[in-house]
């Protein structure tokens, strides 16, 4: 915990919440820690401090409640922490500290964790380690021996099992079989060299567990390819599992509405466990009628296909994946159209979606409110927005997005090819759910689907208003995508339905355009040399096929959030847009020096505060921020701009917040 939050003389509680949200109030002032996502999935996790101060001690007491209470309902549960050597990797270190300096406090923390269950009655743990299937550095090796050969010398009487998951292990494999542990979790689904490892060799004395049954997306498990895959292992002791947790998909179907036809495709987390038992049985001579059912299930045609669609992207050639003129030309041009000044500052695209607001929407989605009723309503909060954006400010405005649920179940909703489960919730990050709607069919643009209140803010002032569309790759990532075709041909069907939205736009007389890829880096593989063949190859021209044919004086904006960007700063270069905003006061502006290290062309808008806490800026912070930014980055390239966007917040902090980050800006023009 940093020397910031501990100094606050907080209660334990109260620190919790201070490291995930930052405080502000009579005991002082701190910032939230970084949040990141969770490998390449769309969970979250808040990224550790350690510092020179740091000390690593067991605090708290959730797994020993949890597993108490399970025990006295008569469940023998198998408690589950992330390792010590994952939990150092995604870990963020000062400047003279390092994952080494803490070793031996990390084996004893964790064994105090191992006496305190084996007191409790336990008898297994599983050591989460996803981190050894990225690709590891000599260095990073030995680390992770140095922390289980120490961990494991006193198992405490626990059996240990090191599960891991989201790729394969072919870099520590040899070491990984041959430490003292009781079982091993492997990734049979996105371990690419999973089985070849495994055939290999098993030791005896270990069991594994086969991760069989993919736990990140929500499609029926195949049996037959399973089988297969599971008759050449060798190993004498097998448990069948999921590739990673079930955290990634929603709980059953059985909450669900579809009709069967369309539901027995669906396997929800409930129903995931259901196919190991299935195939635990046929693999043990039982199970004949399930297996059955399963091949019957994928000799059925499941959908067709759309031939007009697959002509037009089978007739794509190099030239729609180029805008011309090129970005330095364009960029001249936009300045004159455009007239903006040094520092330009805008938002990221949505305000707050207050009780009145999701009310509104709820009632029309009942039927309770009519069309017109409701039309009006959302043109009162855009006009309310449009004037007050005009009173403070800022450059170039946005509409607020009210009318919008979620960022890709909102653009769905006005696509074929996509289904909406009714209760398919997965867990983002605390208290955050999302429910990703599942891409079923090829994807085409049903009508336009943002222009109606894109045009009529654009009508409303004579400042620029952008339109904010959901890119391609980030509608795929967050969706449940198809196993049929792979994951490039679905986000071309995609591109070119917010292809046909962008020219509808500029063909309206909106001529700033955001095409939001919060989540480009979701799905990038974890290893680095899979990483341009594998997916930047394709979700780089995806993006630059939706604006290549947008004439020279329309601006393309896109915005990251909440990932590592530091390391694909070229690919995200060319993206080829002409602003990019990114994530960035949350993670102390890190991004600013690889920016300068590549030559960065595209003008950026580095976020000055963090907008996932309700916290506000001190007086003078982001004109720190600002300062900071401007010693990286010539201030013709600068845009101001929060992080992300505004939906989750209070109109209140919101306000306030915004009315700094102008005058911030407006300050920093006169110094320049």
């Amino acid at each position: 915990m940093p020397a910031s939050v501990q100094n606050l003389d907080l209660t334990e509680l109260e620190q919790y919440f201070a490291l995930a949200r930052g405080y502000q109030g009579e005991k002082g002032d701190v910032r939230a820690l970084p949040m990141k996502k969770w490998f390449n999935t769309n969970y979250h996790y808040i990224v550790p401090k350690f510092e020179k101060t740091t000390e690593v001690k067991l605090a708290g007491h959730k797994i020993f409640d949890e597993y108490q209470e399970a025990k006295e309902l008569g469940i023998n549960t198998r408690p589950v922490v992330v390792g010590p050597f994952t939990f150092l990797q995604l870990s963020d270190f000062e400047d003279g500290v390092k994952a080494e300096d803490f070793v031996d406090s990390f084996v004893a923390a964790y064994q105090e964790v191992f006496a305190k269950l084996t007191e409790l009655g336990a008898t297994r743990i599983q050591l989460d380690e996803p981190a050894l299937v990225k690709d590891l550095t000599a260095d990073e090796k030995a680390l992770f021996l140095n922390l289980y050969n120490k961990l494991l010398a006193d198992k405490k009487g626990l059996e240990v099992l090191i599960q891991t998951y989201f790729g394969d292990v072919r870099d520590v494999y040899n070491d990984l079989v041959n430490l003292p542990v009781d079982g091993i979790g492997l990734d049979f689904v996105e371990g690419k060299k999973t089985l070849e490892l495994v055939k290999g060799g098993f030791p005896a004395d270990k069991t594994l567990y086969a991760g069989i049954v993919n736990g990140k997306n929500i499609w029926r498990n195949n049996y037959e390819k399973s089988l297969e895959i599971l008759d050449q292992v060798p190993a004498e002791n097998v448990v069948l599992t999921t590739s990673c947790s079930l955290l990634h998909v929603p709980f059953t179907t059985a909450n669900e509405d579809f009709e069967p036809a369309i539901l027995n495709h669906f396997a929800f987390a409930v129903e995931k466990l259901e196919e190991l038992r299935d195939l635990d049985a046929i693999r043990n001579g039982q199970g004949a009628e399930a297996l059955a059912a399963n091949k019957d299930l994928f000799a059925t045609e499941r959908v067709g296909e759309n031939a007009e669609l697959r002509a037009r992207i089978a007739g794509l050639t190099e030239a729609d994946y180029t805008r011309l003129p090129a970005f330095a030309e364009r960029e001249a041009i936009q300045k004159d159209a455009f007239k903006l000044p040094l520092l330009p500052t805008t938002t990221i695209g949505s305000f707050p979606q207050t009780k009145e607001v999701r009310s509104k929407r709820l009632a029309f989605r009942k039927h309770e409110l009519s069309q017109e009723d409701y039309d009006a309503f959302l043109a009162q909060e855009i006009d309310e927005w449009i004037k007050w954006q005009e009173e403070v400010g800022f450059d170039v405005l946005v509409h607020g997005e009210f009318e919008r649920n979620d960022m890709v179940e909102y653009f769905g909703q006005n696509l074929s090819g996509y289904l909406f489960s009714k209760n398919g919730w997965v867990q983002s990050y605390g208290m955050r759910g999302v429910k990703p709607p599942i891409i079923w069919g090829d994807v085409t643009r049903l009508n336009p689907i943002t222009v109606k209140w894109s045009s009529y803010a654009q009508s409303r002032t004579d400042k620029p208003v952008k339109g904010m569309l959901t890119g391609p790759v980030t509608i795929l990532n967050w969706s449940f995508p198809r196993e049929d075709i792979s994951i490039k041909d679905s986000t071309l069907q995609i591109a070119l339905a917010i292809k046909d939205e962008v020219l509808d736009l500029e063909a309206a007389g909106v001529k700033i355009i955001q095409i939001d890829e919060a989540a480009l880096r979701e799905k990038l593989p974890l290893r680095r040399s899979d990483w341009y063949e594998d997916y930047l190859d394709w979700a780089i021209p995806a993006f630059r096929l939706v604006h290549s044919t947008v004439a020279p004086d329309t601006q393309i904006h896109t915005h990251m959030c909440y990932s590592e960007f530091t390391d694909i700063i070229p690919a995200i270069d060319n993206l080829d847009a002409d602003v990019i905003s990114f994530e960035a006061s949350r993670s102390n502006l890190e991004i600013l020096d690889e920016l300068k290290a590549k030559n960065f062309q595209t003008e950026v808008g580095p976020g000055v505060y963090d907008i996932h806490s309700p916290r506000v800026p001190k007086d003078g912070e982001i004109d720190h921020t600002i300062e900071a930014i401007l010693a990286k980055v010539p201030s013709s390239k600068v845009w101001i701009n929060p992080d992300c966007g505004l939906k989750t917040r209070g109109i209140k902090e919101t306000k306030e917040s915004l009315i700094k980050l102008v005058a911030a800006a407006k300050a920093a023009r006169e110094n320049l």
